[in-house]
């Protein structure tokens, strides 16, 4: 996949305690700080998109989803109201 040009940045100020935890960090990593920083930075960002995004059920819940889509309960009174009030104001 081809890289997209790098145009934008980020700014950032920290202590020189933070910045030396990071280049030690870096440097295990054999990465330049920036490079470090960025990919650390998408790699959590990706976990928290995840966390929020992604749902994960267990093996007896997904068969209850599944099982509720593919086999839906008629539909009650209330249900039958709802949907009569939506269409008289939909069309």
């Amino acid at each position: 996949m081809p890289t997209a040009a790098k145009q934008e940045r980020l700014q950032i100020r920290l202590d020189a305690h933070a910045k030396h935890v990071l280049q030690r960090a870096a440097g295990y990593r054999h990465k330049a700080l920036s490079q470090f920083v960025l990919g650390t930075a998408l790699e959590e960002a990706e976990r928290v998109i995840q966390g929020h995004e992604v749902v994960t059920l267990s093996g007896a819940d997904w068969q209850a989803f599944y099982d509720a889509l593919t086999n839906p309960p008629a539909p009650n009174a209330a249900l039958r109201k709802a949907y009569a009030l939506y269409r008289k104001a939909n069309g």
